[in-house]
């Protein structure tokens, strides 16, 4: 019998590698980039430190190629939307990494197997994975399959800005003050820490917390909460229409 959350034979493997359109030549690469850290001391980290920056490189190149007429500020734009967690978690669960992730019976129980930062740890620590077995072609090739048909089919302008930016200009849009962020907390060891930020629009005695793996992160979180809120409710100006 497999152990807790270890894929039963090759089955589960061999479909997501189908789903990559990627054989790795070293397997043990692929179980690495799949454990969590919870489960082994042989855990994802460090390719998932590698994988953020092929990711960011394989993107880039793909955006470079596909919006060949576009400047930097918007290019930055859409592959800030690319790489972010939110877009990572749909990719993750597209590949069915839920299913073959190994994590420790606590973290499983406590429903790591499907909390949005460990699934886009994990697709990144898979891209790093797959650079160290194939090089950068073969991760580009990767990013293509699973990014292509998003950039391909789309035009630039339907990219929406990032949250923090939409915020911002709704705000000002209706002569209010931009809004304030702050750290609420911090938790977790330094290398690993999630962030705790508060979103404050002080005019309309409003707040939203977000949480994330970067200040930054938790900032768009909690600006995209506030959005939210605002376009449910009557304040000056009438709803926002996107």
């Amino acid at each position: 019998m497999s152990p807790p959350n270890e894929p039963s034979g090759d089955t589960r493997l061999e479909r997501l590698q189908q789903r990559l359109g990627y054989w790795f030549e070293q397997p043990c690469l692929l179980h690495r980039a799949l454990t969590h850290r919870s489960f082994s001391a042989d855990h994802n980290e460090r390719l998932e430190f590698l994988g953020d920056a092929v990711l960011g490189l394989a993107v880039s190149s793909l955006l470079y190629e596909r919006f060949s007429g576009s400047d930097e500020g918007d290019l930055t734009r859409v592959r800030a939307h690319l790489v972010r967690e939110e877009s990572l978690h749909r990719v993750a669960v597209a590949l069915g990494l839920p299913e073959v992730m190994r994590l420790s019976d606590g973290e499983a129980r406590s429903g790591g197997g499907q909390r949005p930062s460990i699934l886009a740890d994990t697709v990144e620590a898979i891209l790093g994975a797959v650079y160290l077995d194939g090089g950068f072609p073969a991760a580009a090739h990767v990013l293509q399959r699973l990014y292509g048909d998003t950039i391909n089919g789309a035009d630039i302008a339907s990219f929406g800005k990032d949250a923090k930016t939409e915020l911002q200009e709704w705000l000002q849009g209706r002569k209010l003050p931009v809004p304030s962020y702050r750290i609420e907390s911090t938790r977790g060891q330094a290398h690993a820490q999630t962030f705790e930020v508060v979103c404050e629009v002080p005019a309309l005695r409003l707040s939203e917390m977000g949480e994330g793996r970067s200040r930054r992160q938790a900032e768009q979180e909690a600006a995209r909460k506030m959005l939210a809120t605002l376009r449910a409710s009557d304040v000056p100006g009438g709803p926002l229409r996107s």
